[in-house]
Parts: C-alpha cells; sequence; structure tokens
C-alpha cells in the first residue's frame, strides 16, 4: 500500500508541477495516463470488495487533475519556456513513457491472469483427483471406484471379477497396539495389494474393507490371485516402531456374468461371502455361495 500510494503521489505531483513549470507542450500531463494500469490493476491486488470504489476514486481524481491542468495551464505561459527542440523531445519522451507503461503493465496483467488460471486449473484438477482417493491409503474412495465398475458392467463384451477384502481382528490391533499402528497396517497392505495387482483399481470401501476390481480376470485366475494376496499378507508382517504385526484377511470374490443389475450389488454379494468366510475361521477366500 506505501508503494501503490507513493507512486501516485509522486505521478501526480510530477505532472502538475512539469505542466506548471515548464508549459502544457512539454507533454508532462502525459504521465497521468501513464499510472492508469498501476491504479486499476495494482488496485484490484490490494482492494477487495467495496474498497474497490477506491480505484474508482483514484481514477476519477486523476482525470480530474487532468481536466485542471489543461484548463488553467493548456493557453498558460510556464515560469520557464522551453526552445522548440526541447519542447518536442519532452512531448516525445513523456508520450513514449505513457505508450509503454500501457503495453508493459497491461502484459504484466495478462501473464498474471494465465499465471492464476493454470494455477487454478492445477488445483481443480488435483482437487478432482483428492475426491474420488482416500487420504489414508491413497487408494480409491467409493466415489471413484463405483463408475470404474459400473462401466465396465456396461460394456458386454468385458469380464471381470470383484474381491471383497477385510482385516481380520482389526479392532484388536487397534486396541493393543493404538491407532497409529492400525493405519499403518491399512497403509501396508494398500501398498502390498497395488504391488502385487498393479494393473486392478483398488478401493478403500470403509473402515478396513478394501474393495479390488480385478479386471480382465477370469474366474480361475482371479481366485489363483486372490489365494497368494491373502498368503503374501498372512507371512509378512508390518513393522511399526520395531514391533512386527501379523496380520490377516478374509476376502469374498465375485464374477461378473451378466447376472447383476448394479455395481452396488455385485459388490454386496463379494460382501456377503467375505461375512461368510468371516464367521468360519478368518484368513479366507470364498469365492461362491454358501450356506
Amino acid at each position: 500500500m506505501p508503494v501503490y500510494i507513493s507512486i501516485l503521489l509522486e505521478v501526480t505531483i510530477y505532472s502538475a508541477l512539469g505542466v506548471y513549470f515548464i508549459g502544457w507542450d512539454s507533454g508532462s500531463c502525459n504521465f497521468l495516463f501513464s499510472i492508469v494500469p498501476i491504479i486499476i490493476y495494482f488496485g484490484c491486488f490490494l482492494f477487495k470488495g467495496p474498497k474497490r470504489w477506491l480505484i474508482v476514486f483514484f481514477l476519477a481524481l486523476n482525470y480530474i487533475l487532468f481536466v485542471v491542468l489543461y484548463t488553467l495551464f493548456s493557453k498558460a505561459v510556464p515560469v520557464f519556456v522551453l526552445a522548440a527542440p526541447m519542447r518536442m523531445t519532452m512531448m516525445i519522451f513523456s508520450t513514449f513513457v505513457m505508450v509503454f507503461s500501457m503495453i508493459f503493465y497491461n502484459t504484466i496483467y495478462i501473464y498474471s491472469s494465465e499465471g492464476e488460471m493454470l494455477s487454478l486449473e492445477l488445483q481443480n484438477e488435483q482437487l478432482a483427483v483428492d475426491a474420488n482417493k482416500d487420504t489414508l491409503t491413497q487408494l480409491l474412495n467409493r466415489r471413484g471406484f463405483l463408475p470404474l465398475v459400473k462401466k465396465r458392467m456396461e460394456d458386454t463384451n468385458e469380464h471381470f471379477c470383484i474381491a471383497f477384502c477385510d482385516i481380520d481382528n482389526f479392532k484388536r490391533i487397534n486396541d493393543t497396539y493404538g491407532h497409529d499402528c492400525g493405519d499403518e497396517v491399512l497403509r501396508n497392505i494398500s501398498r502390498t495389494i497395488e504391488k502385487e495387482l498393479p494393473e486392478c483399481d483398488v478401493c478403500r470401501w470403509g473402515g478396513e474393507e478394501i474393495v479390488i476390481l480385478l479386471n480382465d480376470y477370469d474366474f480361475d485366475t482371479a481366485r489363483q490371485a486372490m489365494e497368494s494376496l491373502r498368503t503374501l499378507i498372512e507371512t509378512t508382517p508390518t513393522v511399526f516402531y520395531n514391533k512386527r504385526i501379523h496380520k490377516t484377511i478374509t476376502i469374498g470374490l465375485v464374477e461378473y456374468q451378466g447376472d447383476f443389475e448394479s455395481a452396488e450389488e455385485i459388490i454386496k454379494t463379494a460382501d456377503e461371502r467375505m461375512y461368510y468366510g468371516k464367521q468360519h475361521g478368518k484368513n479366507i477366500v470364498i469365492y461362491k455361495n454358501v450356506g
């Protein structure tokens, strides 16, 4: 703000004194036009809301001063009468400064606006990504995952499987080692799944539940992959502050065969199979309806 005000005062005073001492024909009044972009662009950064009227106020003062100087000094004899070549030089110089200032500050404004627009676009893209991801595990959340399943179901030529995973005895891990440890177990299992199944889409469905969309997997291949994943998680403890946390998961597996009406329905079926496995020993892959 001090810089903004000092620039306006300096140029305004210089223009007024220039016109008074060396005459209207010296072009000193042109400097009033050179600060118009400064008044507008820098004012927009400094003043927000109703304070934006200060920009209009400064522009009005600038214009009024120009009219006053023209009225009082356009025909008056200046204090110092310059030779014609000097007056011409001063006029060309002041006109150049006016035009250069207009071009310079407009260019800055354009590049600044483009930079802000690009920054906003990048931020919006990041927000869109964040809105579809779970902050703890960086897996997809339901919002990001369900459209992928629906898209697969809409293509009748596609075949895929859904695996619904639940960490066994997760509450006991939290109660024994603390929630920070539970979070690390979740992250560790999430990383393991993404590493072992890089071509699959993985979602944190909620709590300790993870859903996997096994793209282009037939049922036998999906069952073998889930059994390998279950074994890997069982035999690879999570290290947390020098503690080795052993964990297991129970998995319900479903193959899409065109007999499900919605993504939620096929996921619910996988969930029911997983729940049956929880009730009958845990640390198991259930791949068909039982009971």
